[in-house]
């Protein structure tokens, strides 16, 4: 016989037997419970009463006898089994239309949930961000745990505590930037235009959405269609930053959706770029950087900071947020909350954050025709992105000197350094001693600040 330790198949089956035959027991007991019902009534009607030290007299009739038919019924249908079979509740979508959830819907939802685990976990799609989504769902999902109930849930708790409003994607910010080096934008600051290029796929996916208002059961409204266009920008704090301020009943549905694309980028970028780019293009060698002075990198973040203030005062929450981690890690006096802001700190928000979003994983928000287009317009928005990044490159090679590498435009979307890295590695494909990473986290970090400002616009426009 197989060691259960050893092998887990065998572990399995011995659970399986156990699950069913506590239900067969459950259910034979059930079938006895009013006999013995009868029989305990019965038998308390000779009980006679009594007094206690306190002067209380109960009556033996009033107190409830153990049946253990109905014990064992009450038992049964009390398991996730039953509730998944029998569960119907009903709730409000998104819009307010009314929607009965039946229990297998609560079913699919936990699948999704162990789905999303199994992308982090086992392929290495954003592991730190997607296991932590695939558990809230899970979590919210599972019948009478009531852990995203408000308002002493679980889940409710830490997603009132900084999900629902803009805490935990601020803190979060304060990470990235203390954990960016802008020096490459720096060195070449025409790379800021190909961070501003894949904002395109912010804005028109504006008016896609506004198309797909023709659909039957479809309709986004501005602010919502603001929070879905952010996806864009493949950076996911901003558009749980934007989602929460303009739509928070699609938070779940498009932060999923961001994350998701953010893990995809080695997957959905490399034909975009190839279809977009000759051979000799993706060819061209730029030249090696200059170096960047501490001072340049101390001074960086004060005047990114000071302008978001003048011109546009909405983003300065999330570009301050940036450059204040940024500042952080450049002054270098103050290397304890530099290196807490880009571990310990980012590590637990990180967490909190990605179990927040997972508890609004449940099946009203998220089993509609809504969260269909929501999915397919955020890819769109992404591919924009990605695509008018290179085109901008292209169109800039017609004036410059010094060519740039079209590649590294799709760089432009704030997947920091994800995007850079695809970059790099569809570059050496075409030419193996060609090196573009350093140069594409130019306009790679410079999404990060594009991203922000779309934000803010969004905000100013429709907030």
């Amino acid at each position: 016989m197989s060691d259960p330790k050893k092998n887990p198949v065998t572990i399995v089956k011995l659970c399986c037997i156990l699950m069913i035959g506590a239900l067969a027991f459950s259910f034979a007991g059930s079938l006895f419970s009013p006999r013995v019902e009868a029989q305990s009534a019965a038998r308390t009607d000779e009980l006679p009463s009594f007094s206690n030290p306190d002067g209380i007299i109960p009556n033996s009739r009033d107190i409830p006898r153990v049946s253990f038919g109905s014990f064992l019924k009450n038992i049964a249908v009390t398991t996730g089994i039953y509730a998944f079979v029998t569960d119907q509740v009903g709730k409000e979508t998104p819009s307010g239309e009314p929607i009965t959830i039946f229990g297998w819907m609560e079913l699919l939802m936990v699948a999704v949930g162990f789905l999303i685990v199994y992308l982090g976990a086992v392929k290495g799609f954003e592991p730190l961000l997607l296991i932590p989504i695939g558990f809230g769902t899970i979590f919210v999902n599972i019948p009478f745990a009531a852990m995203g109930n408000a308002p002493h849930g679980f889940l409710h708790i830490i997603y009132e505590a900084g999900v629902g409003n803009e805490f935990f994607p601020l803190i979060i910010f304060i990470g990235i930037g203390a954990m960016t080096d802008f020096g490459p934008l720096i060195a070449n600051p025409k790379m800021a235009l190909l961070g501003a290029a894949a904002q395109f796929g912010v804005f028109g996916t504006l008016f896609g959405i506004s198309l797909a208002n023709f659909l039957p059961k479809v309709a986004f409204n501005l602010k919502e269609a603001g929070a879905v266009a952010i996806i864009g920008g493949a950076d996911g704090p901003t558009t749980i930053y934007i989602a929460a301020k303009l739509a928070p009943h699609l938070l779940a549905t498009v932060a999923v959706a961001a994350y998701s694309y953010m893990a995809l980028v080695p997957i959905i970028q490399p034909p975009i770029m190839k279809l977009l780019t000759t051979k000799e293009e993706r060819r061209i060698r730029m030249r090696q950087l200059r170096t960047v002075s501490k001072t340049e990198k101390i001074a960086f973040p004060i005047v990114v900071f000071v302008l978001a203030i003048l011109v546009l005062p909405s983003a300065a929450a999330l570009i301050g947020c940036l450059m204040f981690g940024n500042f952080l890690k450049e002054c270098g006096v103050v290397d304890r909350i530099s290196k807490t802001a880009q571990n310990e700190l980012m590590n637990i928000v990180s967490m909190f954050l990605s179990l927040g979003v997972g508890s609004q994983m449940t099946p009203e928000k998220f089993l509609n025709p809504s969260s269909l287009i929501i999915v397919v317009m955020g890819l769109l928005a992404f591919s924009i992105a990605t695509g008018t990044g290179i085109l901008v490159a292209k169109f800039m090679n017609l004036f410059l000197k010094e060519k740039i590498n079209p590649l590294i435009g799709s760089a432009g979307v704030s997947a920091v350094p994800m995007a850079a890295r695809v970059s790099n590695k569809v570059g050496l494909e075409a030419d193996p001693g060609n090196f573009l990473l350093m140069h594409a986290m130019g306009p790679n970090v410079a999404g990060v600040i594009g991203t922000a400002i779309a934000a803010g616009v969004l905000i100013a426009v429709y907030g």
